[in-house]
């Protein structure tokens, strides 16, 4: 099975790969983004890193024919580009528009238009959103309301695209709150975790979760359509039992 990490140099991106080289049942691994994205340290003894290929994008609203190329073929697509919340701040927010939902878009788009060796089967596209996205046009939040109005607006074309495929695509959006890891929680993140249970019930998932549920929707099939908090716990704790990954 070939798969295609998008996004594949950021922390989550970094797990799912380091999770997909010791699972059997995936042969390949694309890992694409702008730049080369190298083989996770800790892959593991059973990790076989010769199935990984890095493939480097430099415009994800227009792929060239050798970008493409590499994309041929793919079962699966786990799809990790994004501006998270804590940083929409960054930069303006039509920049912060065009990674979310133009770059998404465009690549769903490009790959369910290459041809694949199991055509029979849809495409199965993975997209990571956020647990605060709102779907629902008319209900502004009141925290970082057009973002998260954008990020739902994502979610709604994404799943409409694949209802619209003709069986091409099938796509899952998951909805994780904030996503911590071994290392990583330093004084910002325990102090957006805090503001977040306190003010708006944000959960924390644990990265190997996630990265367990995205394995496994990608290569056992999609559950349902919209994943939330409780879901990715509970696919990615069973999941992560059954493959025994060392973590």
């Amino acid at each position: 099975m070939k798969i295609i990490v998008a996004g594949s140099t950021g922390f989550v991106a970094t797990e799912v790969i380091r999770q997909a080289l010791s699972i059997p049942a995936i042969t390949s691994v694309v890992a694409l983004a702008r730049r080369t994205t190298a083989v996770p340290q800790n892959a593991g003894p059973s990790a076989d890193a010769s199935k990984l290929k890095s493939v480097v994008c430099d415009d994800f609203e227009n792929y060239t024919e050798t970008v493409k190329k590499e994309l041929v073929g793919a079962d699966a697509c786990i799809w990790l580009i994004a501006v998270t919340f804590s940083n929409v701040k960054t930069m303006p927010f039509e920049d912060v528009r065009k990674i979310c939902l133009d770059y998404t878009l465009k690549g769903m788009e490009t790959m369910a238009q290459l041809p694949r060796d199991s055509a029979s089967n849809p495409l199965r596209f993975i997209y990571t959103s956020g647990h605060g996205a709102q779907r629902d046009q008319s209900q502004k939040p009141w925290i970082q309301g057009d973002y998260t109005l954008m990020r739902g607006k994502t979610e709604s074309l994404i799943l409409e695209f694949a209802k619209n495929s003709n069986g091409a695509v099938e796509a899952c959006v998951t909805k994780p709150g904030i996503i911590d890891a071994p290392g990583r929680t330093g004084p910002v993140m325990k102090v957006l975790g805090s503001i977040g249970r306190a003010i708006i019930s944000l959960p924390i998932l644990d990265v190997g979760e996630i990265a367990a549920t995205l394995l496994q929707q990608a290569v056992n099939g999609i559950e349902k359509d919209t994943l939330l908090h409780e879901d990715l716990v509970r696919i990615g704790q069973k999941a992560l039992a059954a493959e025994n990954i060392a973590r």
